[in-house]
């Protein structure tokens, strides 16, 4: 059974549970980095939601919900990672189901994400899940 945990910041579970797993998406996270982040986005809205199966952390979402001119309000996933031993075994689709009432209950118009162009299996599930690939996204390294 899969148990989804709000985590805010300074719980130790972050560090423990949460940053192992979303390592395995954002390989550059350390520790330090990851409560820094927590903590300059938490005021921004920044959550993360943590699905326990079997009493191990087994997915991770980064999400927040944003106000802009192309859909007033949105509820935007920063991160949706399961570990690579827990994957094909629903985590990811109760992540997104949560997500999704929460959107609609915040009234949201949309739940939106970005995914880096060469992740095809993470592809393959938005489109089951319903999702569409719906505009580009185009970024700028300024470093």
């Amino acid at each position: 059974m899969t148990t989804l945990v709000d985590l805010e910041p300074g719980d130790p579970r972050l560090e423990a549970d949460v940053l192992p797993v979303l390592r395995e998406l954002r390989p550059h996270l350390t520790a330090a980095s990851f409560a820094a982040v927590y903590e300059q986005g938490y005021p921004q809205g920044l959550r993360f939601l943590a699905a326990y199966l079997d009493g191990l952390c087994a997915g991770v979402a980064g999400w927040r919900i944003v106000a802009n001119t192309s859909t007033l309000s949105k509820l935007y996933v920063d991160d949706l990672v399961t570990t690579e031993a827990s994957r094909s075994r629903g985590v990811g689709r109760e992540l997104l189901t949560e997500l999704a009432r929460r959107a609609q209950a915040a009234g949201c118009a949309v739940l939106d994400l970005d995914s880096g162009v060469q992740r095809a299996d993470a592809h393959r599930f938005y489109m089951r899940e319903g999702l569409t690939i719906s505009s580009f996204h185009f970024a700028r390294s300024l470093s």
